[in-house]
């Protein structure tokens, strides 16, 4: 597919997905939105793809945050129905993915940018990085998911303590609440989140998708975590890639996993 606000690239199973509009630093808008949503899609669709690689164009942003001439005349209903489309059409099936999705934040990550980097399964970034959700410094809360996913992620308290101050945090303190996994230099970024994706990529997709439904699990309501980890578990003994996996140990080979 041909887009205008994003570029995608895939080679050998790793896609990269690099939102591209550095004149606005790389704001969400509802076109973007809608064709991240149509690239997410079609990459989870597509079994050659074993783990996508999500960042920003350019050295200063991530995302910087919601386009907010698109709702600023919105009435109660048109932002609600805004959220709504928003979270299913993309964070939530981000979040769901059973394709690895990598965040990796080269710039800031700000309101809707940083709920678009925790709907990915983790996060690195760069030591310029800045990270927080300003929205009620504007009248509103967060609507992608911010407000579930970063409690989640660091903790209730310091959750509220970002949201209520509407302040931002650097990389390191983000590392240090578990916001993100590594930090690394702006150059050393793109190279570490390759080679995290190469270690993803050697393993079982069918394992790694049922891993994904097991931990999401945990955090929806009425949903027995541990029983969906059981089911998953014993899922994976009817499939190929649990064959190969094992023969492979008892050979003292690599394995080559086919994710069926």
């Amino acid at each position: 597919m041909n887009f205008e606000n994003i570029i995608v690239s895939d080679q050998n199973g790793l896609a990269t997905i690099t939102i591209n509009r550095p004149t606005k630093l790389n704001a969400l808008n509802r076109a973007t939105i809608e064709e991240l949503s149509d690239a997410f899609h079609d990459l989870e669709a597509d079994s050659s793809i074993k783990a996508i690689i999500l960042t920003g164009s350019g050295e200063k942003a991530f995302v910087a945050g919601a386009d907010i001439a698109e709702f600023a005349n919105f009435s109660m209903e048109q932002g609600s129905e805004l959220a709504k489309q928003g979270q299913e059409m993309l964070f939530n099936f981000m979040e769901n993915s059973t394709t690895p999705i990598l965040a990796a934040i080269n710039g800031f990550a700000l309101g809707g940018g940083l709920e678009l980097a925790m709907a990915c399964h983790f996060r690195i970034a760069s030591e310029n990085a800045k990270m927080g959700l300003p929205e009620v410094s504007l009248g509103v809360i967060p609507g992608y998911g911010g407000t579930q996913r970063l409690p989640q992620l660091v903790g209730k308290g310091k959750a509220m303590e970002l949201m209520m101050t509407a302040g931002m945090i650097s990389a390191e303190d983000a590392k240090v609440c578990g916001l993100v996994n590594y930090v690394v230099s702006q150059e050393e970024l793109m190279p570490l989140a390759e080679k995290l994706a190469s270690k993803i990529l050697r393993n079982s997709p069918r394992a790694i998708s049922g891993a994904i439904r097991a931990v999401n699990a945990n955090f929806e309501k009425g949903i027995n975590g541990f029983e969906v980890e059981i089911d998953e578990f014993g899922a994976c003994f009817g499939t190929d890639d649990f064959k190969e996996g094992t023969r492979a140990f008892l050979e003292k080979r690599k394995p080559n996993f086919i994710g069926k």
